[in-house]
């Protein structure tokens, strides 16, 4: 392979001969078996190392990104899958004293930037998703932007700090200034219309948005515009905490309050947080404060409807001792999850009252303690961070993400459950997090948690909400076990498995359009025929979903190429404003909003959709489905799906990921010798 430069030759004598030594090392990467690489890695690092910090640097690592990239220099590590990046850790390497992790990080970064511009056709991520990624990375890392190195930073790193000063200078020279705030601020809300239980890498976008607009040396010209409801939301949601004055300070102001002022608070903070899903600390010290005023300004202060008060008033004791448990300013989000839940009156279910008395009282196992704190520090006891857990997950059943791991049935579980059967995901907890296991069935047969092998997950997920961070490890163990024991029956293992995993509701009948052993489409007609008279209500009698079902589809980036297959929650399927028929349905993928190409464009907000719903127009996401579940015997009729109708499917799902998954013997029908099947 010869050694691309599409820069010209620069101004910078010293980076030119840099440049020389570097394409050098390169093409002997290139070269190397793949056995020796990890020996030419060293004086490429190095070499790139000193290009990053020479003037005019990043933009000839930028147009040599894809050679470094296919000579191997990311093979092997957490870059060479760039769709799985976190944008969160790219703080941690580019803070990091390991030269070698900087230069790998900045490299990284580089090669997505010629992804978003288009300079770089990338195999595994998208233009957009390229871009998105960067916006992240640019909203995280705010302060390298606009900030010198701290002291901290020269004694770890020395010069090596300047490098990812100039690299996001770089980054935002080719993504524009002025563009950075503002679609931060657009992302920020964009995510929050959807409602996630974690939101602590936006509280961290929200804040570095506060340091610039305080900062005097940085001028954000007209960008920003926006920003202010976001900040006040965290800093200084009401009068009386405008200045954020610190906890205490407002401890104290509350105690000289009348009840028209406290009326006043109460109402502010009840405003912010319904209209961002986010809880400012301030928040936590108003409860606790209101628990002994009386519950008609805890109903106020968490902005209940007739509904949620009428729970307050029914489970009074119950709803204080949750305030007590779960309510401190380390664990403000619990606010919003006690709020959503009252709103749901998933307490006037029997067993829900006592399951959370028993979470109140539970016994936190050693283990669990320690991922707890692992995860989350010392801010907050973990058994307050699991209460907070638990609140926001059965006020959010909706809002709960896989993170970056291959666990999305189990993310799916989690949701399902805390939607659907609240107490029995009550008791998933207490099994996890106070005794280690996990017990489940099998077609009668139990199955242990710490008896079954390995999950699906290679390793404990971290980047997760704490229910999850518990139980999603068990869950991984016994789904994969499942699996496992349909390893010598015919067909996909999901027929068997998904009812028995997720719930006596998901439906006995199945159907796939992918023949399992060769990966080709199989009976497409008939699989839609039958998609359409189980679900679309103009040809299933007009019956409403009962229960949600669990069905699987083939994700396809922005150019419609086929990414993988994944597990989703298919909610409720009716007309949307437009009168369009759509299918709602939940996605354990962190943002559900994505752009599936062929003009498939999952919308969050705007068609009718819920907090945490995705939804797609019915044919759009039929042409994306591979495996569904329905009742055998409610099927409605497949003699009025019109052909039309289909063909329109199919052409969405031809156009996509089953463009190469057409059996020979369609691809031949063509010539008219075969008949089409």
């Amino acid at each position: 392979m010869t050694t691309h430069t599409s820069s010209q030759p620069s101004d910078n004598p010293k980076l030119n001969e840099l440049l020389i030594k570097l394409d050098d090392a390169v093409r002997l990467l290139t070269q190397a078996p793949e056995f020796s690489k990890p020996g030419k890695l060293p004086r490429v690092l190095d070499t790139a190392r000193r290009v990053l910090l020479q003037e005019g640097g990043c933009t000839a690592v930028e147009a040599r990104a894809q050679v470094l990239e296919e000579a191997g220099l990311f093979a092997g590590s957490d870059w060479e899958t760039p769709q799985y990046l976190v944008p969160s850790l790219t703080s941690h390497s580019l803070k990091s004293g390991d030269a070698n992790v900087v230069v790998i990080e900045a490299i990284s970064e580089l090669r997505l930037l010629a992804v978003a511009k288009g300079d770089y056709l990338h195999s595994q991520i998208s233009a957009e998703q390229a871009h998105h990624y960067l916006t992240q990375v640019m909203a995280i890392n705010l302060g390298l932007l606009f900030n010198a190195p701290s002291e901290a930073e020269r004694e770890t790193q020395g010069r090596l700090a300047d490098l990812p000063r100039q690299l996001f200078q770089h980054l935002a020279q080719r993504i524009g200034y002025e563009h950075i705030i503002d679609q931060l601020i657009d992302e920020i809300w964009r995510i929050l219309k959807q409602r996630p239980i974690q939101v602590d890498s936006i509280k961290q976008m929200i804040t570095q948005i506060a340091l610039c607009q305080i900062n005097p040396n940085i001028d954000l010209g007209a960008s920003g515009q926006g920003a202010d409801r976001l900040v006040s939301s965290l800093f200084g949601p009401t009068q009386a905490c405008r200045e954020d004055p610190g906890v205490d300070v407002y401890r104290d102001r509350l105690e000289r309050m009348d009840q028209t002022a406290l009326q006043a608070e109460a109402t502010g903070f009840a405003r912010a947080m319904h209209d961002t899903g986010l809880v400012s600390p301030y928040h936590t010290v108003l409860l606790r404060y209101l628990l002994e005023e009386g519950d008609h300004l805890l109903a106020e202060a968490m902005g209940l409807s007739s509904t949620g008060r009428d729970c307050l008033m029914c489970y009074h004791d119950l709803v204080h001792a949750l305030i007590r448990g779960a309510v401190y300013p380390a664990t403000p989000q619990a606010v919003y999850g006690l709020a959503l839940m009252l709103e749901r009156g998933i307490l006037y279910q029997p067993p829900v009252a006592p399951a959370m008395w028993r979470q109140l009282g539970l016994q936190l196992s050693e283990w669990s303690e320690a991922r707890l704190t692992l995860a989350y520090g010392e801010y907050a006891s973990p058994r307050a961070r699991l209460l907070e857990g638990v609140l926001c997950m059965l006020g959010l059943p909706l809002g709960v993400g896989q993170g970056n791991n291959p666990t999305c049935q189990s993310a799916r579980a989690l949701s399902m459950w805390a939607y659907n059967d609240p107490d029995y995901l009550l008791q998933m907890v207490a099994w996890a997090a106070r005794d280690d296991e996990i017990i489940m069935h099998f077609e009668g047969r139990p199955i242990s948690s710490m008896e079954s092998l390995s999950g699906v997950a290679t390793e404990l997920p971290m980047d997760l909400d704490p229910v999850s961070l518990l139980v999603v490890p068990h869950l991984d163990r016994i789904y994969a076990e499942m699996g496992r024991q349909c390893i010598d029956r015919e067909g996909d293992p999901h027929r068997w498995v998904n009812p028995e995993f997720h719930g006596w509701w998901s439906g006995r009948g199945f159907r796939i359009n992918v023949d399992v052993a060769t990966g080709q489409l199989c009976d497409v007609d008939d699989f839609l025929r039958h998609f359409y008279a189980s679900y679309h209500p103009f040809y299933n009698g007009n019956q409403p979903l009962i229960h949600p079902q669990p069905a699987g589809i083939a994700i396809t980036d922005s150019a419609a190429r086929f990414i993988g297959w994944h597990a989703i929650t298919i909610l409720r399927i009716t007309l949307d404003p437009d009168e369009d028929m759509r299918v709602y349905f939940y996605n354990p993928n962190n943002d559900s909003g994505q752009d599936w190409g062929d003009n498939v464009k999952v919308s969050t907000a705007g068609y009718g959709e819920r907090f945490g719903e995705a939804s797609l127009p019915f044919e759009q996401f039929a042409s994306r489905l591979y495996i569904y579940h329905y009742d055998p015997l409610e099927r409605g009729e497949l003699a009025k799906v019109s052909q039309d109708e289909l063909e329109s499917v199919k052409g969405y799902l031809m156009r996509s990921w089953g463009a190469a998954r057409i059996p020979p013997t369609e691809l031949q029908a063509d010539d008219g010798s075969h008949t089409q099947a």
